[in-house]
């Protein structure tokens, strides 16, 4: 194979690559809460404009579900989903796509994920 055609075939697998990156259907769990995030001083944050914290191991993933660090988004008012850990810190967050955030009902708190039904393969939650 030429050097020309080895160019064209990697620049084609790269494309194709890219494609099916633009097309990824994130998958949240049925624990994960919608909130609005705020990262003040990581790792301290506000969710919901009430004081929150960053678990130690906090796994940040943006719009394009690439891992990013607390302190890229400081000061940035983001709608995210969310987990939280035994002792009560953000653990995952899942920064939201306008796709994603155009998904209604989402619940914000647990009260309203207990009460409503989640089904995991639609990512969809239904209110009683």
């Amino acid at each position: 194979m030429t050097r020309c055609a080895q160019a064209l075939a990697g620049l084609l697998l790269i494309t194709a690559a890219a494609g099916v990156q633009a097309q990824l259907v994130r998958t949240f769990p049925a624990n994960a809460l919608r909130g609005e995030l705020i990262v003040t001083a990581p790792p301290e944050a506000a969710l919901n404009r009430r004081p929150a914290r960053l678990a130690p191991g906090a796994r940040i993933r943006d719009a394009d579900n690439r891992v990013v660090l607390s302190g890229q988004l400081a000061g940035q008012k983001l709608l995210v989903h969310y987990t939280r850990d035994l002792q009560g810190n953000l653990l995952d967050v899942w920064v939201l796509t306008r796709a994603e955030a155009s998904r209604n009902p989402w619940p914000t708190t647990p009260a309203e994920a207990a009460a409503w039904r989640f089904d995991a393969a639609a990512q969809a939650w239904s209110k009683p």
